[in-house]
């Protein structure tokens, strides 16, 4: 009996040991959670739900942290929620394939409660690569979720994205990429947010362990050296880099002697962003000073700048007045290294998130990511470049620039003509969790283009013509001749809109224009057709059609200059041609009336020639009134036949020289 008490006493004692450690794990989780730590949350909301939850080391993103709706309750989560928030954590952790299986619990709870579950859920199958799942998940939440807001409207553009997403995986230049995570950068933790600085060095920011005893996945600038693709000797850049706080997203002037960065510190589950200036001291930087309230504006988030060729500061901000989510800010700065303006760059943003912006200076081209547009998922790099004072509509990179899940930050080596020759980029597409840095290149082939020459009556191909194809700068892109089929092809680096001309004996000089292809990543182009006019031998005669005159009258209607202006052009091409000009009347009226207005006429006709350059003594006119009619003037009945007296009311030429 003694022992069955002892045994009874030691059961509950262990029962009541364990609740203990249960409400223990479950009060520090909903404490992590509280403070945004989502790493140390989903430790111990894994041993609250599990005793055999296992967790990978990894590191959230610290440009991705957002507080859940709604006030946080300092009461203990139910299980539910507990559940719920576990899922949250890994999300915001970018590890998706740890929380699916929370999300997927999730979905089935009380909507009423976890209304944005569905939604997340979505999300994260879209990560994976589940795009079906992901697809039928959207809907569901839209069937559910009757409010208009942020995330309707995102549920619907994801749907897009999933179309988007299935279109980019067929494009016909994937075979021209090269993308793999970038050694000597990539360590335990988080790398990102690179930037080239001068000869082959670069910065980026890390949250690997800097080697002390405790692990601390603090964000600090680091540099690598750079050399033939190869990144290797990261250490740490010698700048004040407090552990209290998180350091990063580095920009340097174009001289080298201005850094730029943010940092940030995340308490209670708020994140404080502000961006700091240092000046270059020697080999070292001096002190870091925050910029002034016109950049750091109270109460926002202020963050990732980037300053531009003209020493002008691009940032990001959550301030008041912007769109939604962060905006993209372009500050002027003084000599000082004071901003004095700030201007939202207006159509470049959304309802939702735009990021990490830079300026590739070689061609001109704003790059920045966001959540808001149609894209992969996820956060997308899109560019814009300044046309005309403002900034082009905004264009996605595509696949495999931007994957189906983060993709952030960019910095390109490449030249003019190809922004995406040597480039690093951020992303979390290879991970579990955290974004890491990949080297991507792109090297376009040449773009195939195609063209033919016929002759512009029997549109028969023309072979042995002389084609010059000249671009907008004039410069020659293609000499030679078409072939016997009429063709000629040739290739180019870019597309671009073309002159073509083209000359063969016996026929008329021709020049065309060719616009450049809407769809730059098409492997060639067909060009417009350039037709040839044959010159007319000795004899030949031809009307000229839509030569037009005032009623009774031998004025030249303004209707005719266009076809007047063809037979200008062919002589002047062929300056040993001589022509006569007649013209011709139907049989109505005196014959004398006739005649005198028809030469009138053909002088009339001469006269526009002479105005355009034409020699007169290449010019005849000759009025044949109505002695030379081509249609009976009337039926075989005698009565009247318009359409015969019309063909007899004509302007002709006929080359009397060659």
């Amino acid at each position: 009996m003694r022992k069955l008490l002892i045994t009874a006493s030691a059961i509950c004692l262990f029962v009541t040991a364990k609740a203990q450690f249960t409400y223990d794990y479950l009060k520090a989780a909903d404490n992590y959670y509280r403070k945004a730590d989502y790493y140390s949350a989903a430790q111990y909301y894994e041993k609250y739900l599990s005793t055999n939850g296992v967790i990978k080391n990894g590191e959230f993103d610290p440009y991705v942290v957002k507080s859940t709706s709604g006030k946080q309750s300092k009461q203990l989560s139910s299980k539910e929620q507990a559940i719920y928030n576990l899922a949250e954590s890994y999300r915001h952790l970018n590890y998706y394939v740890k929380a699916e299986p929370f999300y997927q619990q999730a979905a089935a709870f009380d909507e009423t409660r976890f209304p944005l579950a569905d939604y997340h859920y979505a999300t994260t199958l879209r990560a994976l690569g589940k795009f079906e799942e992901a697809e039928k998940a959207f809907r569901l939440f839209l069937d559910s979720y009757k409010v208009a807001d942020q995330f309707s409207e995102a549920a619907n553009r994801e749907i897009m994205n999933l179309q988007f997403i299935q279109e980019q995986m067929k494009k016909k230049d994937l075979g021209q990429y090269t993308i793999n995570p970038s050694d000597g950068f990539n360590a335990e933790g988080a790398s990102y947010a690179p930037v080239f600085v001068t000869g082959d060095k670069v910065y980026f920011t890390t949250t690997r362990p800097d080697g002390s005893a405790k692990k601390e996945y603090v964000n600090k600038i680091y540099e690598a050296t750079y050399s033939n693709g190869s990144y290797a000797n990261a250490a740490k850049v010698a700048i004040s880099q407090p552990n209290e706080m998180h350091q990063g997203g580095v920009s340097v002037s174009a001289d080298g002697g201005t850094m730029y960065f943010t940092r940030w510190t995340i308490g209670d589950g708020k994140k404080t962003a502000s961006i700091f200036m240092s000046r270059k001291a020697g080999d070292n930087w001096g002190e870091p000073i925050a910029l002034n309230a016109i950049v750091n504006a109270a109460g926002a988030n202020n963050k990732q700048p980037h300053v531009m060729p003209d020493g002008k500061l691009l940032f990001a901000s959550d301030r008041e007045g912007g769109l939604g989510g962060f905006d993209l800010y372009l500050a002027d700065m003084n000599a000082a290294g004071e901003a004095t303006t700030v201007t939202n760059l207006g159509p470049l943003n959304t309802k939702f998130d735009e990021e990490a912006p830079s300026f590739h200076a070689a061609s001109n081209t704003l790059v920045f990511a966001t959540d808001g547009r149609v894209g992969m998922g996820g956060f997308d790099l899109f560019f814009s470049q300044m046309k005309n004072g403002a900034w082009s509509q905004p264009e996605n990179f595509g696949y495999p620039v931007n994957s189906i899940k983060n993709d952030m930050y960019f910095a390109s080596k490449g030249g003019a003509k190809n922004i995406l020759q040597d480039v690093l980029i951020s992303s979390d597409r290879a991970a579990e969790c955290c974004l890491q840095m990949f080297a991507l290149s792109k090297v376009r082939k040449p773009k195939m283009i195609a063209g033919s020459v016929v002759d512009c009556k029997t549109n028969s191909p023309l072979a042995g013509v002389r084609v010059q194809v000249k671009d907008a700068s004039n410069n020659t892109v293609f000499n030679g001749t078409t072939t016997t089929s009429g063709s000629f092809n040739f290739s180019m680096e870019e597309f671009a809109a073309l002159d073509i001309k083209g000359s063969l004996q016996g026929y008329t000089d021709n020049s065309t224009l060719s616009a450049a292809p809407a769809d730059d990543n098409a492997e060639g182009t067909t060009l417009t057709v350039l037709c040839l006019n044959k010159i007319p031998e000795v004899g030949t005669v031809e009307v000229l059609d839509n030569v037009y005159f005032a009623f009774n009258k031998a004025i030249v209607l303004e209707e005719s200059f266009e076809a007047l202006n063809k037979l200008a052009q062919m002589l002047k091409d062929n300056p040993t041609v001589s022509v006569e000009i007649s013209g011709h009347t139907d049989s109505k009226g005196d014959d004398k009336y006739n005649q005198k207005l028809s030469q009138a006429r053909a002088k009339s006709v001469v006269d526009y020639l002479i105005s355009q350059g034409i020699e007169k003594a290449r010019l005849v006119a000759v009025g044949y009134g109505e002695a030379k009619p081509v249609a009976p003037n009337t039926n075989s009945d005698g009565t009247d036949n318009p359409e015969g007296r019309e063909k007899n009311r004509r302007t002709e030429f006929k080359v009397i020289k060659n």
